[in-house]
């Protein structure tokens, strides 16, 4: 049914699967196979449709006389969302759903939503659940509804419908025709059996039937005339025994009946001789007339100087032979069939030799695009790139290659290792920073009794390890002077493969910014973590390599500690110190405010004490805990809804109109 809707839709069938071919019970749950099979058989052959093509289908099938039964599902495009909350034992849990099909989200909430039936081995356990399911396939409903169905066998593949390999039934079914034929052949053999003692019964039946025919047992009595027959047999014999001329004209006439044959039969060949001879002499009379045409025609005189060649091509070609009028025509084409083929692998091989040459100038532009930029790859430019290699060779390069590498050492080389002693400095100014908030981070209580302390582990990241090896292959032994010409060359090729991904090469420009800018970025080049140490001994207490498993008051405190060292990193701040002529300015919005009072009052200690100038935006929320603070307000009114006003005060003057309006 999906072929035929595939074809009168031109869908492709792999765009409307069956619910089952996406399905599968898990390798590591076989034994509940059986029964998932029995469960969600009438959901696994059911189609699903895209929103793309559900109007079509749903018009197809509505017009179509389907002469079967379809269920199909329409799958409207969805995005990832929660799960509804599964049975711990849930036989969802034993599925798995394909990953590379764009119906997963779909197929995910349906299964979690329909099967979600506990998986009871015991009958305790399946009597207390309100959905459950047994190994041997029974199942109960939420409404209280039992059903088993045993009309196949639980583990009868040859009806099992999930999974996306199908090996396994095939296999089944396979096993099953092979019990079939098996079986129907063992019933022809006594259908045949049966039909042959049918016949003999029939024949015995049409027998009987002729015996009322004869009234008398005389007519049927057949031994007096098999009697009279040997009688007269042997009175025949007897009587040819005695005559010998009747036996010597019986063996003349059998000998007359063989010459005549023998005659009949030379004849016959003979007349087929006489045919072949005519035909043969038609054929010749034919070559010769065309030979005196073609010597009347003057042109042997044109082709004899070929005749050499073609004598040599015969004898390459037919070997040792006699030629004959009428094997000539089959001489001919056997030769020309033998130059044709040859003519045939020259042309092989020249169209190899031009392709060689076309990649060689393809890949010769790829590796020198500025100089051929004007050079075609074809082979009509093929005296360019003679005229270019004649150029090369008359410009005695070699001259210069004493010159290149040097350059290649005192200066590609050496800005190599300039951009590897910079990128190791700025890795050690982070280590730095961060050692110079780790002494700020000590002087505040994290928890009672214990501070925090950032780390900054080296990255396990694969790119950033082979960059940072990459640049040091470049530059290892590189100032030592080598003359080595196949070190130079190794050098040039690692310089050269690094900026090649530095400009982005062909077709992976996108990829190689990428990979750029995180190299680069020296902040790539650790792991952050944060260790909440004890004060008495600087044991550690707990890492925070994230903010997983904290509660939100927790997710909160390390938030605003790790915010606050960020803030100290940009602006380069130690704490404590003032700089009232610093620009230090933070901007925190309302949500602030969504916070807990704690984590609120925790962070405004923090910055505070880093001297850093905030400004809260706050639909007057969390005023209590930021009013100790504040230090100036800015107090944003609207009167008639046109245009917003801003009065600056002092927190003092605040507070004392504050007063005022409430007296």
């Amino acid at each position: 049914m999906r072929q035929a809707i595939s074809a009168a839709l031109q869908v492709p069938q792999a765009e409307i699967p069956f619910a089952g071919e996406l399905i599968q019970v898990r390798e590591n749950e076989k034994d509940w196979e059986g029964a998932a099979e029995r469960l969600l058989r009438s959901f696994g052959l059911s189609l699903l449709v895209p929103d793309r093509h559900y109007a079509r289908v749903e018009e197809w099938v509505d017009r179509t006389n389907l002469r079967g039964r379809l269920v199909y599902y329409r799958v409207r495009e969805m995005q990832h969302s929660a799960l509804p909350s599964l049975h711990p034992n849930s036989l969802v849990h034993k599925l798995a759903l394909k990953t590379d099909t764009p119906y997963y989200n779909w197929l995910e909430r349906e299964v979690a939503n329909r099967f979600d039936l506990a998986c009871c081995t015991g009958h305790e356990d399946f009597r207390r659940e309100i959905k459950a399911i047994t190994r041997a396939g029974q199942i109960k409903g939420r409404d209280e509804r039992h059903e088993k169905d045993d009309r196949y066998r639980l583990d009868d593949r040859s009806r099992y419908v999930l999974g996306w390999n199908n090996e396994a039934k095939i296999a089944a079914l396979e096993a099953k025709a092979k019990i079939v034929e098996d079986r129907a052949a063992s019933l022809g053999n006594d259908i045949a059996s049966l039909q042959s003692r049918l016949r003999k019964v029939k024949q015995r039946l049409e027998t009987l039937d002729k015996i009322v025919e004869y009234l008398d047992f005389r007519d049927i009595d057949w031994r007096p005339l098999a009697a009279e027959i040997a009688i007269l047999q042997e009175e025949k014999q007897n009587l040819e025994r005695a005559s010998d001329i009747l036996k010597t004209l019986n063996e003349r006439l059998s000998r007359l009946f063989g010459e005549q044959k023998e005659t009949g039969d030379l004849l016959d060949k003979r007349k087929d001789e006489r045919s072949r001879t005519d035909d043969r002499r038609l054929t010749a009379l034919a070559l010769l007339a065309d030979a005196e045409a073609r010597l009347a025609s003057g042109t042997l005189e044109t082709h004899a100087a070929s005749f050499p060649r073609i004598e040599a091509f015969r004898n390459e070609a037919l070997g040792d032979h006699t030629l004959t009028v009428e094997s000539c025509e089959t001489r001919e084409q056997q030769l020309r069939e033998w130059l044709q083929s040859r003519i045939d692998a020259e042309d092989k091989k020249l169209t190899r030799i031009r392709e060689r040459i076309i990649d060689s100038m393809r890949r010769f532009r790829d590796d020198y695009p500025l100089d051929t930029q004007d050079m075609d790859v074809s082979l009509d430019a093929a005296e360019e790139y003679a005229r270019m290699l004649a150029r090369l060779r008359t410009d005695d390069l070699p001259r210069f290659e004493t010159r290149f590498k040097q350059l290649l050492n005192e200066n590609t080389i050496r800005e190599v290792a300039n951009f590897q002693s910079q990128l190791g400095r700025e890795r050690q100014l982070i280590k730095e920073r961060i050692a110079s908030i780790n002494e700020s981070l000590t002087r505040i209580d994290y928890n009672p009794g214990r501070y925090i302390v950032l780390e900054a582990q080296p990255s396990a990241d694969a790119d950033i390890r082979d960059f940072q090896l990459e640049l040091r292959a470049c530059t290892e032994g590189a100032l030592t002077g080598s003359g080595d010409e196949q070190y130079s060359e190794a050098k040039f090729l690692q310089v050269k493969r690094i900026i090649e991904r530095f400009r982005g090469r062909e077709g992976q420009t996108e990829l190689d910014r990428r990979w750029t800018k995180k190299v680069t970025d020296v902040r790539n080049a650790f792991v952050f973590a944060a260790s909440e140490r004890w004060r008495e001994d600087n044991t550690e207490h707990e890492h925070y390599s994230d903010s997983g498993g904290k509660s939100g008051g927790q997710k909160e405190k390390l938030a605003y500690t790790i915010l606050a060292a960020s803030l100290a990193y940009q602006f380069g701040l130690e704490w404590g110190s003032l700089r009232s002529r610093t620009f230090r300015f933070v901007v925190i919005d309302e949500a602030f405010g969504r916070g807990s009072d704690e984590s609120a009052q925790y962070g405004l200690q923090l910055f505070q004490q880093l001297n850093l100038q905030l400004l809260v935006v706050t639909p007057l929320q969390k005023i209590h805990i930021i009013e100790p603070f504040v230090s100036s307000v800015g107090f944003v009114h609207n009167d008639d809804g046109r245009a917003s006003m801003l009065r600056n005060l002092t927190i003092e003057e605040y507070r004392a109109e504050k007063a005022a309006h409430r007296a």
